[in-house]
């Protein structure tokens, strides 16, 4: 029997999504049939009746991703403790007649750190985009042991709302103005970016280069490409690097996880994976 699952967003024409879970249905035995839903426009409206047709079509649960990620909470019936925190979602189930939602980008993101630093302390953090993804890292670095981090977004209003939820939690979080970006990247310990810029569609990097030494790590969520300006400028001055190729394995693995209730053995998945989409970089050593 085919588990039916979907990816809800615009411009996601090209996600490796659909590869990605397929080929773990088909090392752990199970019929994948992964289907993107495009949508064209960032209403709600497109959102619902995407998340409606799907459960009437018996599928077991979808992906959420931009620009859908926290209207996509309020369908859910169940939130579990990453969504509440992040206040997004970009994995939802269907059972029984409820709508589960989880937040693999937090638990993802989590896991790709540690991966790299070996349980390594965040320190202070610099994070550019306010956004879904900067929201999930945002928290997420909460149980990587950050002391404060200072976001920064064009959208001023987000980053104060960011910055007001975290404060909240019991996050230490500071606004940074344009005027104050460069000064803060000299203090802290880890660069984030959680921008588009640097995709190949939106090519150049968030940070002049004269930001980058000094500090300890760097993460990019940009994945396409893997070696964005942001890391390559990052691993020139010695910091230790998080790709958002990292990100997009381990979010989806949980993902799969969180679908089938299967565990993984996330050493293959990852060798298959690179070798079945040809990845090479000398950003990232698997």
């Amino acid at each position: 029997m085919s588990i039916q699952l979907g990816l809800i967003g615009q411009k996601i024409s090209q996600s490796k999504s659909p590869a990605l879970q397929n080929m773990l249905g088909q090392i752990h035995g199970l019929d994948i049939n992964y289907q993107l839903q495009e949508r064209d426009s960032s209403d709600e409206s497109e959102f619902a009746t995407a998340l409606e047709s799907l459960i009437a079509r018996g599928f077991t649960g979808t992906n959420v991703t931009f620009p859908y990620k926290q209207v996509a909470l309020k369908y859910a019936t169940s939130k579990d403790r990453a969504a509440q925190r992040v206040g997004a979602t970009n994995c939802m189930r269907f059972k029984q007649g409820e709508v589960l939602a989880t937040n693999t980008d937090y638990t993802g993101f989590i896991g790709a750190y540690n991966s790299r630093r070996e349980g390594k302390a965040a320190g202070s953090v610099l994070l550019l985009g306010a956004g879904g993804v900067g929201r999930a890292v945002a928290f997420a670095l909460q149980e990587l042991s950050v002391k404060t981090i200072h976001v920064f977004d064009l959208n001023t209003d987000g980053a104060q709302a960011l910055v007001d939820a975290l404060n909240a939690d019991g996050i230490s979080a500071l606004v940074t103005t344009p005027a104050e970006l460069e000064a803060t990247s000299q203090k802290v310990d880890g660069l984030v970016n959680c921008t588009p810029i640097g995709h190949k569609d939106s090519p150049g990097n968030p940070l002049p280069a004269s930001c980058f030494g000094g500090q300890s790590w760097a993460f990019d969520a940009v994945y396409v490409p893997i070696d964005t300006q942001f890391l390559t400028c990052a691993k020139q001055a010695g910091l230790d690097i998080i790709s958002g190729f990292d990100l997009f394995l381990y979010q989806a693995v949980d993902s799969f996880i969180y679908f089938t209730e299967r565990s993984v053995d996330f050493a293959e998945v990852t060798t298959r994976f690179v070798e079945h989409e040809k990845i090479h970089s000398d950003l990232v050593s698997f």
